[in-house]
């Protein structure tokens, strides 16, 4: 009612918050899985890679048209089609660009568009692309022809294809990588040819099983090359569609002049494009130091835009074999490509074999040609109704003109020839009125008829006319056979893809085959005595004895620690925490004197931020000794060696007080007496065996009674009868002539 105040009432809902929870992360996971991370079964493409490619057909970026701006494509697919930001709709139009990553490029790419070692493409402003040919004839060409459902773009003011009527199988083909919630999808790569062969052989033969579509696809086949190595397992992997197939990069041995050899990859696991390339050559580098093996020389990368090689220099009389398995085994040469299968089918997310795959693309190729026909037929049969009414019209042609001429408007002419209604026009004879009033043309035979031009009377015009009616009577015939005809659609179905494969199918790059497991036999590395140098900045390598001795003066001034241990053992560290660490002398760098070394970090759990090395010893050490620890609260304890023999890299080497730190880590024998000092100018003699023996998760006893404020800044070693001598504040300390005391004492205050 006018004038009258509605009052709108606030209402409020009340409901369990983790049941909103739950379905608020559903909603969410299913927008991700369907609208983002997973293709399509029907043509093999994730949303952005269709937008991306339909907004490239509108644009008119034809394949035979000029290269235009990513920035120009990536803006107008994120404003009509995709807004989730720039970056995903560039990077997606890189990768369908990248020759290296996909079975068959859909964009043809100008510029930088990145590398297969993982160089990344240049900003979207400077690089430009258009559409593939096979995007444009095999993915877009029937768009126009109602073959697909157009749906509502994000805000109702433009209309996208719901999926592209693509005319093979683009899953199998190009493959897809994605991460969902919960879910991800990773399908390999495979031969354009031998996905058509196998469709066809489907297709001819429904009850076909796995094992025989296998005669067709031998398996994947990655653009990087390499070699698949278990080929018995892949039935079961594209019957279940999960799995792991197993890569390795193409060897190649190359002779050289003095009997030299070298090891060439020439291609590599598909998995190993990008930083896997990188890493590669890190791998071997570090086996060489290492001295894993000590037949390489040099290595060097020579890859380049045409194609991958990588040179192993060998030295003479290297075992080639043993080393090409040993790259297998120890580096990324040979890897694992994880398969599973997943894509969206029947709108919902599903696992697929190669058969299922196959089977939901040979129904929708059905469905297009259904719907490509039914459209063609349509416009056949619009086409015939317009020529017969032409022909007709051809042969009545002086009525016909004789009816314009009597009519005072197009409506009247429009009229008499549809309905044969001729009270408002003049003839010149009652028998032209009445052939006129017979006339029933249907409408539009009737307007064909006033829009025809005079030049189409022409005896050669009409003639063509008549061609043209023939050849569309013979279209229909056509048309109603195949969509009236399982078989005729087949073949039609079948003919397409055999012009496709024809046009667009390449020579298999991935070799598959059975290959024995690669065995390496690891030369022994021959045990000596080393010496470990660390200098204040905790880098670390070892030398041997013998140069360790040349230089002792210069390394025991330049190093914080120097420890003698075997190659072939570890190094237990002991930390201000009370921790120890683990670390393998091998995995230290074995060298020159000068030599820079690697911070201790790199081989071991040790943080340098977070503690300080207390104590390095060599294992052997232990087996043999007991360990005094000392913390800087003044407790103190014995641990026999052997609790520290354990194969964890890191463990509690003591338990800590409050605010404690360890200070001291020594080998102790029963012959020795203990001194120690504090920060204060406190100093406590007492012998050792006053200390107990305990486990390592013990705290200790008091060793010192410490002053308020006061720390133990030192801890002594000496045997009695022994002169030992220390500073202390530029005072220089007799340490067997101070005051013999007993444990837990406070010590005599020494004055400086």
């Amino acid at each position: 009612m006018k004038g009258q105040l509605t009052l709108q009432t606030e209402q409020i809902i009340r409901t369990e918050y983790s049941d909103v929870m739950k379905k608020s992360y559903i909603d969410y996971a299913m927008s991700v899985i369907i609208a983002r991370a997973l293709p399509d079964v029907r043509d093999g493409l994730k949303p952005v890679q269709r937008r991306t490619l339909y907004d490239m057909h509108e644009l008119g970026i034809k394949y035979d048209k000029p290269y235009r701006k990513c920035a120009r494509i990536v803006g107008d697919t994120m404003g009509k089609y995709h807004p989730h930001g720039d970056s995903s709709i560039y990077e997606s139009l890189v990768v369908m660009a990248q020759d290296f990553k996909k079975g068959m490029i859909l964009v043809d790419g100008h510029g930088n568009f990145g590398s297969i070692e993982g160089d990344g493409a240049a900003a979207m402003r400077y690089t430009e692309a258009r559409l593939a040919k096979l995007s444009q004839e095999v993915f877009l060409a029937d768009l126009d022809k109602n073959v697909v459902d157009f749906v509502p773009n994000f805000d109702e003011t433009e209309k996208e294809p719901e999926v592209l009527p693509v005319r093979i199988p683009n899953l199998l083909v190009n493959g897809a990588e994605g991460i969902a919630v919960g879910m991800a999808t990773s399908i390999p790569t495979h031969n354009l040819g031998e996905v058509v062969d196998a469709v066809v052989a489907y297709m001819k033969n429904n009850e076909i099983t796995t094992k025989e579509l296998m005669k067709c696809i031998k398996g994947p086949d990655f653009p990087t090359g390499g070699i698949v190595v278990n080929k018995d397992e892949l039935l079961d992997i594209y019957e279940t569609g999960v799995g792991k197939i197993k890569l390795r990069g193409k060897v190649e041995v190359e002779e050289m002049k003095g009997g030299k050899k070298r090891l060439v990859i020439t291609e590599i696991p598909y998995t190993m494009i990008g930083a896997g390339i990188g890493k590669f050559l890190n791998d071997v580098a570090a086996l060489v130091e290492a001295k894993k093996t000590t037949d390489i020389v040099d290595i060097s990368n020579m890859s380049s835009k045409e194609g991958i090689r990588i040179v192993l220099e060998l030295k003479r009389d290297a075992d080639v074999e043993n080393l090409k398995n040993m790259l297998y085994k120890k580096t990324r040469l040979e890897d694992t490509f994880g398969v599973n299968m997943l894509a969206v089918a029947d709108g919902k997310p599903e696992t697929m074999g190669l058969k299922s795959i196959i089977e939901h693309h040979v129904d929708f190729q059905f469905e297009l040609a259904t719907r490509k026909y039914k459209t063609l037929l349509a416009k056949e049969l619009d086409k015939k109704e317009i020529q017969e009414g032409l022909i007709k019209a051809c042969d009545v042609i002086d009525l016909i003109i004789e009816i314009l001429r009597g009519s005072k408007n197009i409506k009247d002419a429009k009229a008499c020839l549809t309905q044969g209604i001729t009270e408002n026009i003049k003839f010149k004879t009652k028998i032209s009125e009445k052939m006129a009033s017979m006339l029933r043309f249907t409408e539009r035979q009737a307007t064909a008829i006033l829009e025809m031009r005079l030049y189409k009377l022409i005896g050669l015009e009409i003639e063509a006319l008549q061609k043209e009616h023939e050849q569309t009577l013979k279209n229909i015939a056509r048309y109603e056979d195949i969509l009236n005809n399982y078989d005729a659609m087949a073949d039609v179905i079948i003919e397409d893809l055999e012009k496709v494969k024809k046009e667009y199918a390449r020579k298999r790059r991935t070799v598959v085959e059975n290959a024995e497991e690669a065995v390496f036999e690891e030369k022994k590395i021959e045990e000596q005595e080393v010496v470990l140098l660390m200098d204040r900045f905790g880098y670390t390598r070892t030398i041997d004895v013998a140069t360790y001795e040349r230089n002792k003066e210069a390394a025991d001034a330049e190093n914080k620690q120097v420890v003698s241990c075997l190659n072939t053992g570890k190094v237990c560290i002991f930390t201000s925490t009370g921790k120890m660490h683990h670390a393998k002398v091998l995995d230290l760098p074995y060298g020159n004197f000068r030599s820079k070394g690697t911070p201790i970090d790199n081989v071991s759990n040790f943080n340098s931020a977070e503690e300080q090395i207390v104590y390095i010893c060599d294992e052997n050490q232990l087996r043999i000794g007991k360990l005094l620890f000392a913390t800087k609260q003044g407790m103190v304890k014995i641990v026999d060696g052997n609790e520290f023999l354990v194969a964890k890299r890191t463990i509690a080497a003591t338990k800590l007080g409050e605010g404690d730190e360890l200070l001291s880590v020594q080998v102790i024998n029963a012959k020795q007496s203990v001194v120690m000092q504090t920060e204060g100018g406190y100093f406590l003699r007492f012998h050792g065996s006053e200390i107990s023996e305990m486990k390592k998760t013990a705290v200790g006893v008091k060793g010192i009674k410490l002053q308020k404020n006061d720390f133990v800044e030192h801890v002594y070693l000496f045997e009695e009868g022994t002169e030992s001598k220390v500073t202390f504040k530029e005072k220089e300390i007799t340490l067997n002539r101070l005051k013999q005391s007993s444990r837990a004492a406070t010590g005599n205050k020494q004055r400086v």
